[in-house]
């Protein structure tokens, strides 16, 4: 499962302003607007995107990425953005990105590499280029370079940013919060640091503070990875079943040879609720179905556990911000 930290949509949503409707866009991806912020609630990438792209139908959403971006804080990212405080220096905080990103997102992996005029940050964030996407670039590009500038007792300044996707219709407010050239159009999304920036001490930083966190953190990524395992397994689980209906919690943990309560606490402790992951698996299914002519609507309602078309219908429109048939239409004129 692809996922991402349910902090950036709410950020994002927050940013937008009053205009768009934030319940409405937040349920989009399966979150409780009333609910608290927590990070370590997941969500899906995909329907991430799609929110953005929503969200940019109904705002300018040019500068967005640099407001929400701008206004990510260490605390935010719990134990890890407290690893981020307490490193030695900007180098040591962004190599526990590196390690432990996978704590807040799939979809991402961090590389600090070597560079003749210092070091670059590289994002690695594969799939299709969509407009989703590339906001979500930008806002982690903006991010880094906020979170960097909390440490320091310097102020940073990268050397040059680099942005695979082409440049947006305005670009001043990009150039003017990184105070360094933009090149758009790279074959890499990444920051140029120098190597002063890189050795300044942080102004938090604690070696004691440090060997306890990263003792947390590990043992956080160890059960990601099991929890990673149990999700795929209750999805796998989940689709197999939507045929006779929406499925019971009981029946599926006894499937994976778990209690109910045992089950429960596994997917809260990754921040996965059995009704998100259920609406995830269906949105999932519902998507590859839709690609395939061969299957009617109302063969693809039921494939994916409704017991009417209407149900789905809406259902989908929900999810994705168009009719199931709008959506089958769009496909077959890319």
């Amino acid at each position: 499962m692809s996922y991402v930290t349910s902090l950036f949509a709410r950020k994002m949503v927050a940013a937008a302003g009053d205009g768009p409707d934030a319940v409405a866009l937040l349920a989009s991806v399966g979150i409780d607007a009333e609910a608290p912020w927590d990070p370590k609630a997941m969500i899906h990438a995909e329907a991430y995107y799609t929110m953005l792209e929503r969200l940019a139908g109904e705002v300018d959403a040019t500068n967005l990425p640099v407001r929400v971006g701008a206004s990510m804080r260490c605390d935010e990212y719990g134990a890890l953005g407290l690893a981020w405080k307490a490193a030695p220096d900007l180098r040591g905080s962004l190599l526990r990105v590196e390690r432990y990103a996978r704590l807040w997102t799939s979809v991402v992996r961090y590389e600090l590499r070597p560079d003749p005029r210092g070091m670059l940050y590289v994002i690695h964030r594969p799939g299709e280029r969509r407009l989703g996407m590339r906001l979500s670039n930008e806002t982690t590009l903006v991010a880094t370079v906020a979170l960097a500038r909390q440490v320091s007792p310097a102020p940073v300044a990268p050397l040059e940013v680099k942005v695979q996707h082409a440049a947006p219709d305005a670009i001043t407010s990009h150039e003017d919060w990184f105070g360094c050239p933009v090149r758009w159009g790279s074959d890499v999304d990444a920051i140029l640091f120098p190597p002063e920036a890189l050795s300044q001490p942080n102004i938090l930083g604690d070696e004691g503070i440090s060997r306890y966190l990263l003792s947390h953190l590990d043992a956080e990524l160890g059960g990601l990875r099991e929890d990673i395992s149990l999700v795929a397994e209750a999805r796998a689980a989940i689709a197999q079943t939507l045929s006779e209906g929406a499925p019971k919690m009981a029946r599926i943990a006894t499937q994976l040879g778990l209690s109910v309560r045992s089950f429960h606490r596994r997917l809260a402790e990754h921040g996965v609720s059995f009704q998100s992951l259920t609406e995830e698996t269906r949105r999932d299914l519902a998507e590859g179905l839709l690609r395939d002519d061969a299957h009617s609507l109302a063969e693809i309602a039921f494939l994916t556990g409704f017991s009417e078309q209407s149900a789905f219908t809406r259902a989908f429109k929900r999810w994705m911000g168009v009719t199931p048939a709008n959506y089958r239409k769009g496909l077959q004129m890319r």
